[in-house]
């Protein structure tokens, strides 16, 4: 079946029209038509599965992981020593919340005489763990289409703050289209389609795409943080030997919620399967219960760090992750060939989860971390969850370990 007869077959043929586009125009048009998902709106009108009979969950606890230290970090060490963990920064974000424009990896959380950027933390704390096992860990840095160039020259000028470049591999997050209330797919310039990245549940199939794993065909887990948390540990050894030693697909870092209202995702069972529920999900009654000791029952507070099985991914690819819908504002290209900038939702941007990732391992360990050990998350410019308050904790733990810079 041919590209025209495709989008005949998907509802799509208004993206047929190639009026007033030059031969190279049309050619790059129908490259991207063809590199595309055309059968998304497919997801249009199924709704969102009722939630299921919601559980806590039980993981390994601060107190159990300390009596354990030795043989976690032992099992860690010999996996991550044996090539068979990599890490998946998830790096296609920009600065914007932060007041800056660029790559979000590349604010200065420093001073002007003194900078110190998110990429660097990270990657700091990367290379701590290296030394310790006496190898290199893998590092897959996924951007997107709007910072990938930013990103490799950024940490090219800087050398990669001393991580070897032969371990580095950049990856371009993929992109869906988006439609209006319809489905119809909408263009935003003559001959271009309005795009929006697949969500991060979209990160290992770009990966695949990038042709990545086989080039690291030892690796076997894959550790998946965000760039937001400058103070999370990567490749932590004991978080890889417990998940390993646990037999589960996938491992969960989470905090203990400080209280019951705290905006972040909640790890727990639903139906018995292991399953993410954010916090404007969960109903009050259970995000307010307490169990006997009066703590929180559902506490496990989500920090955005997975360790996900190789064999459990490309299983999970194969089975399909669920696409959803996000009504957006989204600039658009009219009948007419004008501009139009809507003021309210005009239609679907489509998105995966990584959250679905977890509900389709089946089984996974939650593996707590202490907050002011690995929790400094900067999503905001001023007040909680901030530049100021992760520096706050960035100092905080230097003192603590007797650190100068």
């Amino acid at each position: 079946m041919d590209l025209k007869e495709k989008l005949r077959a998907c509802g799509q043929e208004h993206l047929l029209c190639t009026a007033g586009l030059g031969e190279e125009e049309r050619a790059a048009y129908f490259k991207q038509l063809s590199e595309i998902d055309l059968t998304l709106p497919r997801v249009l009108g199924n709704e969102a599965p009722k939630r299921g009979k919601i559980t806590p969950i039980e993981g390994l606890s601060l107190r159990e992981i300390a009596s354990r230290r030795k043989e976690l970090e032992a099992a860690g060490m010999q996996a991550i020593g044996e090539g068979k963990v990599a890490a998946v920064l998830l790096a296609g974000g920009q600065g914007t919340r932060l007041g800056f424009d660029g790559p979000k990896g590349t604010f200065n959380m420093g001073t002007k005489r003194r900078p110190h950027y998110i990429f660097q933390f990270l990657i700091e704390n990367l290379l701590g763990v290296c030394r310790r096992c006496g190898g290199f860990v893998p590092l897959l840095i996924m951007t997107s289409e709007k910072n990938d160039k930013a990103t490799r020259e950024f940490l090219h000028e800087h050398a990669n703050f001393g991580y070897p470049e032969e371990y580095i591999r950049f990856f371009v997050q993929e992109m869906y289209p988006c439609t209006d209330f319809d489905g119809k797919i909408l263009l935003e310039a003559p001959g271009k389609v309005a795009l929006s990245p697949n969500g991060n549940g979209g990160w290992f199939s770009s990966l695949k795409k990038a042709g990545i794993p086989e080039e690291f065909p030892k690796v076997e887990w894959y550790n998946v943080f965000g760039v937001d948390n400058v103070l999370q540990s990567i490749a932590d050894p004991a978080f890889v030997g417990a998940t390993v030693l646990s037999g589960t697909p996938c491992g969960v870092k989470y905090v203990k919620k400080k209280r019951w209202h705290e905006r972040v995702g909640v790890l727990c069972l639903e139906d018995g399967a292991p399953s993410v529920i954010e916090y404007y999900e969960l109903p009050e009654q259970l995000a307010r219960a307490k169990d006997a000791r009066g703590e929180l029952l559902y506490a496990c507070g989500m920090t955005l760090n997975y360790l996900f099985s190789a064999k459990l991914l490309n299983e999970i690819v194969s089975s399909e992750i669920p696409v959803h819908t996000v009504k957006k504002v989204i600039p658009y290209l009219d009948a007419a060939g004008k501009t139009v900038l809507p003021k309210k939702p005009n239609g679907y941007k489509y998105e995966t989860l990584i959250l679905d990732m977890v509900r389709l391992s089946g089984a996974c360990l939650p593996f707590e971390v202490a907050r002011e050990e690995e929790f400094a998350p900067v999503k905001n410019k001023h007040g909680r969850d901030s530049v100021s308050s992760a520096k706050r904790m960035l100092l905080r733990k230097r003192k603590l370990y007797g650190k100068k810079n």
